[in-house]
């Protein structure tokens, strides 16, 4: 009922900016943007050839946002389209590799989907009904792949009713995964129950979430989120935000994160408890920065995630290994360089390396793991091609618990504003 409520709205609401659509606001504000993604990826499982999985894709997206029309009373309303499309240029078939989709027998050559959004303001308040794309510590949309991962839902945000301070009040009715073309029920990250590996078992009946940013000074901001995955999960998040200035070329930006994840109604997934305590900062001097995180998993569970290989970057040690076992302890130090001080402007380069320890974790305790990404970007910063960006990634972990890998990722992308 409440995915047709939402379509219904997004329809109808969709039918009167036509109407609209020739006022100037609406359409000199508008932001219409064609994105290119070549993609490849090649993961290489240390002595499990056979389950060795990549592809090399190329990506299209249209990302249009309309400006917005006034209709009166202060409101203003206007309308966002996302198309995606991607198509395989190689890869193997056999398995599933997480950015196209894979009927349980092969991979498909292509696919696509469509996303429509529906926004509505006053003043500072916005409400957004439709496809989303949030980035909260709650939930966030997935980037890392070849087409995004996205949900679908109503979400309301607001800076008016206190000084510094944004409300969000949010209801998700599904999510559309990176691999996928259509938008699904929501589902705890965890082995496949169902026919295929797009079922995760059994599913919730929406996400409610909410949030208070607060910046407390110029330097300090305070965070509080709740959300309830109906009958699977709930989760409590308190962060901390304090970055400033240290001298004319030093910065620090840092966090004190700190989450309670436990079980919600009917307990679809069984028990959860969980509580993960996340600690980092990163010092900028100059083209060099330098961080260092701590991470600390404490209760009797893993930190619970989405089904559709859903990421939470707002853990501050997250990648392949994920770290986020029960009773796991990790540390990162990364370290990043700037050539622009050396007269290669656009060009940048990253090392991050996260070890874990004492994890409980496929049937074993104290069981420890190790990651090294590498990674270097360039941005073309001026001339034709200026906007053209390519990323290399390299990626090692070393498991106590699983085979080893290694994988190699190579993104290319351009970005054509009309």
């Amino acid at each position: 009922m409440r995915r047709q409520l939402l379509w219904t709205a997004i329809c109808l609401a969709t039918a009167a900016l036509a109407n609209t659509a020739a006022q100037a606001d609406f359409i000199d504000d508008s932001q219409i943007q064609l994105k290119f993604k070549n993609f490849y990826l090649d993961r290489q499982i240390k002595d499990q050839p056979q389950n060795n999985w990549g592809s090399w894709s190329q990506g299209v997206t249209l990302d249009a946002k309309s400006g917005y029309h006034d209709i009166g009373g202060g409101v203003q309303v206007g309308a966002d389209l996302l198309v995606q499309h991607a198509f395989k240029l190689n890869g193997r078939d056999k398995n599933p590799d997480w950015i196209l989709p894979h009927d349980g027998k092969e991979s498909k050559d292509q696919f696509g989907k469509i996303g429509a959004t529906l926004k509505a303001k006053i003043s500072q308040t916005e409400l957004k009904v439709g496809e989303l794309l949030p980035v909260s510590p709650v939930l966030v949309f997935d980037p890392s792949r070849q087409l995004l991962t996205t949900y679908n839902g109503a979400w309301l945000e607001s800076k008016d009713l206190l000084d510094d301070t944004k409300f969000t009040v949010a209801y998700i009715d599904s999510i559309n995964n990176r691999y996928d073309n259509q938008f699904r029920d929501l589902t705890l990250f965890a082995p496949a129950k169902g026919k295929n590996y797009y079922d995760n078992g059994e599913a919730a009946d929406g996400m409610w979430l909410a949030g208070i940013d607060h910046q407390l000074s110029k330097e300090v901001g305070l965070s509080y989120w709740y959300a309830d995955v109906q009958d699977i999960y709930q989760q409590h998040y308190v962060g901390l935000n304090y970055n400033t200035t240290l001298g004319e070329k030093t910065k620090l930006t840092s966090h004190a994160r700190y989450f309670d994840n436990s079980e919600s109604g009917d307990k679809l997934y069984g028990k959860i408890d969980n509580q993960a305590l996340s600690v980092g900062a990163k010092l900028n001097h100059g083209a060099h920065t330098f961080g260092l995180g701590y991470q600390h998993m404490m209760g009797d569970s893993s930190f619970p995630t989405l089904g559709g290989w859903v990421p939470q970057p707002y853990l501050v040690n997250w990648g392949i290994a994920t770290f986020t076992a029960a009773n796991e302890k990790s540390v990162g130090l990364t370290y990043g360089y700037d050539f622009s001080a050396l007269g290669v402007p656009g060009l940048n380069a990253n090392a991050v390396y996260m070890m874990g320890f004492d994890a409980d974790t496929a049937g074993k305790k104290d069981q420890d793991s190790q990651e090294l990404n590498a990674i270097v970007n360039y941005t073309v910063p001026e001339g034709k091609l200026k906007g053209l960006g390519i990323q290399a990634m390299y990626i090692d972990a070393d498991f106590d618990y699983k085979s080893d890998l290694q994988e190699y990722r190579v993104a290319t992308t351009y970005t054509y504003k009309f």
